[in-house]
């Protein structure tokens, strides 16, 4: 994904992405691209700094608080060594100032997605969010260090909150992603399995994760 601000950059930028294979995504102010971030499944984040909204440094944290693993490269036209810092503190993997070359940046690109790679199969898959930590490799389930037993179905759909926090999920999209089958709107099997899911990770805790959207489906959001 590419946040840039500036129309006739950000289209040069997604042209010489796609040129070398990668799909692009582009959006125009810090604002949309945390909301892109959430929604998306991607791999990588190039963002410039001066943005409308949210500017690329807020960006980035915020990025990194729900994709703690994302590769990100800031573009700017700032380039003393503070500015480097600022953005490095705030999550960045790698910095280029403009103008820099094409072939510069799918250097960078191509380094990092390799090292991402390589970090993500060598490193314990663990998810995270408001105080739940979900281990992938050793199944386990702990909210404020307390673990949690969950059948393999709850664990499931808790591994799916937890990749999609802050974002509403119907209850179809629950059951193809989950269930791996078409909601029946006769059952209400997904309502009973929420049910069963917020008894174990809110009973016992203070503040409530798991909310119901009425109409619309269920999101996991700390209030």
């Amino acid at each position: 994904m590419v946040v840039e601000d500036n129309e006739r950059i950000a289209g040069l930028l997604a042209k010489g992405l796609e040129e070398k294979g990668y799909e692009v995504t582009v959006a125009y102010d810090g604002r949309s691209g945390i909301k892109l971030a959430k929604q998306l499944d991607i791999d990588l984040l190039i963002t410039d700094i001066i943005l409308p909204k949210i500017d690329g440094i807020e960006l980035c944290k915020k990025v990194r608080a729900f994709k703690p693993e994302l590769p990100i490269i800031m573009l700017t036209a700032l380039g003393t060594t503070d500015d480097k810092v600022e953005g490095f503190d705030a999550g960045a993997d790698d910095y280029l100032v403009k103008p820099f070359e094409m072939k510069e940046l799918l250097a960078r690109v191509k380094a990092l997605l390799k090292r991402s790679k390589a970090r993500t199969s060598e490193a314990v898959e663990v998810l995270q969010y408001a105080g739940i930590k979900m281990n992938l490799n050793l199944q386990t389930v702990k909210r404020e260090d307390k673990n949690i037993q969950l059948t393999p179905k709850e664990f499931n759909l808790l591994k799916f909150m937890l990749e999609n926090p802050e974002r509403v999920l119907s209850r179809t999209e629950i059951a193809e992603k989950v269930w791996d089958t078409h909601f029946d709107t006769g059952t209400n099997f997904i309502d009973v399995y929420i049910n069963y899911l917020r008894r174990k990770v809110e009973k016992d805790f203070s503040g409530k994760l798991i909310h119901t959207k009425q109409g619309v489906g269920f999101i996991l959001i700390k209030k």
